[in-house]
């Protein structure tokens, strides 16, 4: 009779070297898990560092001549009449502000064009368009005031609001017009061929369909390119001569002489300028970011 012996597994080779236990991945604490303190603490100290400049700021348009406290008390606002009545700084912030919704309005109606004419048409120069776009930002505004000069001299604007508005909104109209025909990409071309269908010309369809949706983007490049005209100070000092024709920045700038600095009525001035632009940015941040996040990508 034959048996079968039960045969038991080989035992494995030994294995000379012996690997060492895997670590297992460290854990990675979610964002919920970071201990607050490291996120408030680097917060608090970049607040710090950009709050201090306003409160010097505020601390000289509001503390009395010649006092040192490092506290504003006695408030007064003696610097804030002064470069209001005796600076003419009433005349500066008007035309300012004639200066800003001008070049607002216009570099928005022609960007609002030009970025439709990109984003729905196609043509043969498009990309070279496109990339002289492009190029002109890389182009300072200083090397613009010499022909620009010329040109307006030649118009007889010089000394002229409107030789600044023009100069600011060509040189506002690229950024523009790339923000706005990215934004018009991400409307769906859909839209407006049912609004075709239903009987609406290419005119209507865009101002009852597309224009609509549009707003996050023309408020984001009109307060951009408001906010860019408001704070520019070559194009108004290259072209404006009189002083009933200037603007704030140029106005700041007659504060200041080669012998001394009225500190003064230089920190009321500039409290002057920044107040309507930071009310400005106030009331539109949330379309400012909608739009700029938008109009930055391609649809």
């Amino acid at each position: 009779m034959i048996t079968k012996e039960a045969t038991a597994p080989a035992p494995a080779p030994a294995r000379a070297d012996h690997e060492p236990p895997r670590q297992a991945k460290k854990h990675r604490p979610a964002w919920d898990e970071v201990p607050r303190w490291q996120i408030y603490l680097p917060l608090g100290i970049y607040l710090v560092f950009t709050l201090i400049p306003f409160y010097w700021i505020l601390l000289f348009a509001l503390r009395p001549a010649g006092s040192t406290s490092l506290v504003p008390w006695p408030m007064t606002f003696d610097h804030f009449e002064k470069v209001w009545t005796d600076r003419s700084f009433g005349t500066f912030f008007e035309n300012s502000v004639y200066v800003g919704l001008a070049t607002l309005v216009m570099t928005t109606l022609v960007a609002l064009a030009g970025g439709y004419a990109l984003a729905r048409f196609d043509f043969k120069i498009k990309r070279a368009f496109m990339l002289a776009l492009l190029c002109s930002q890389f182009v300072p505004g200083a090397l613009l005031l010499v022909p620009l000069f010329e040109i307006f001299a030649e118009l007889q604007m010089i000394n002229s609001l409107g030789s600044v508005i023009i100069a600011e909104t060509v040189f506002q109209l690229p950024l523009s017009m790339i923000l706005i025909s990215n934004f018009i990409k991400n409307v769906p071309y859909s839209l407006e061929e049912a609004a075709w269908v239903d009987g609406c010309g290419r005119m209507r369809a865009f101002l009852v369909v597309v224009l609509p949706l549009l707003r996050p983007g023309l408020i984001a490049v009109g307060s951009f390119a408001f906010v860019h005209s408001w704070n520019h100070f070559l194009f108004a000092l290259m072209f404006l001569n009189n002083q009933d024709k200037q603007t704030i920045p140029v106005g700041l700038n007659t504060l200041m002489s080669a012998d001394s600095v009225d500190l003064g009525a230089l920190a009321a001035g500039g409290i002057i300028a920044a107040v309507p632009v930071v009310l400005v940015f106030a009331f539109i941040q949330k379309w400012l970011i909608t739009g700029f996040s938008a109009g930055a990508v391609k649809g």
